[in-house]
């Protein structure tokens, strides 16, 4: 693993004094994976350049109460990892996740430094586009299905099963599952009164229906990957 750079670890530093509690110098080096005697080194030339820490060595530090770390400051692999998660989201994604994920790296752009916006542009990440891969009907019945989790809403799903046999159910869709080949959307079904995954490509028809689903124990998400977690 490459060594962070002096400046990047101070101001990664900042971002975990700044989540409000306090963490000791212990902690922050084997987070960064720096010996202590770096972290109190760090801590010291944090505050002389004016950067409001509480606390002291031994004890723990976090930053003052109301400071605001500056934004949009993002290392190498940050920014690779941005640009990976962005370009899955355009190639793999409904067509509004896409157009989100253009804002962001339209965002992101507007305000980095010059030094690292060719970032942006340099290609060392590339998620390939396979136009084979998801047809326009997966892609429509994948922003519906996004839809009504977002919403909280029940779910009419025209479904083929693996055998290519139809059913219909009424599901309450809780998460949206990506395989790498496939998408499946993770739900509490009520014909079965169990939790099932369907997979969006054999969708037929997605509706959403005018009911929210309610917040009911044992059919929540957490629920759901405590039941099924390890086939996910």
């Amino acid at each position: 693993m490459r060594a962070m750079r002096p400046a990047d670890r101070l101001f990664q530093i900042v971002l975990q004094l700044g989540r409000g509690r306090v963490i000791t110098a212990q902690a922050l080096a084997e987070k960064l994976e720096v010996s202590e005697r770096t972290i109190y080194r760090d801590i010291q030339n944090l505050m002389e350049s004016g950067v409001p820490i509480d606390g002291e060595a031994g004890v723990g530090y976090r930053l003052h109460r109301g400071y605001q770390v500056p934004p949009m400051m993002f290392d190498q692999n940050e920014l690779q990892a941005l640009i990976f998660g962005a370009q899955v989201a355009k190639r793999w994604g409904d067509h509004a996740l896409a157009a989100g994920a253009e804002r962001i790296l339209d965002k992101i752009d507007a305000v980095l430094p010059e030094n690292l916006r060719g970032e942006l542009t340099a290609n060392t990440v590339v998620v390939p586009e396979m136009a084979s891969f998801q047809s326009e009907h997966t892609t429509q019945r994948l922003g519906e299905v996004r839809d009504a989790i977002n919403d909280r809403r029940r779910l009419y799903l025209s479904y083929s099963d693996a055998a290519g046999e139809p059913t219909e159910r009424i599901v309450w869709p809780l998460t949206l599952l990506y395989w790498g080949y496939s998408w499946a959307v993770g739900a509490w079904c009520e014909l079965r009164q169990d939790f099932r995954n369907f997979r969006v490509d054999r969708i037929v028809e997605a509706r959403s229906l005018t009911t929210v689903y309610p917040d009911e124990a044992g059919k929540r998400l957490e629920d759901y990957f405590a039941q099924v977690g390890d086939d996910c």
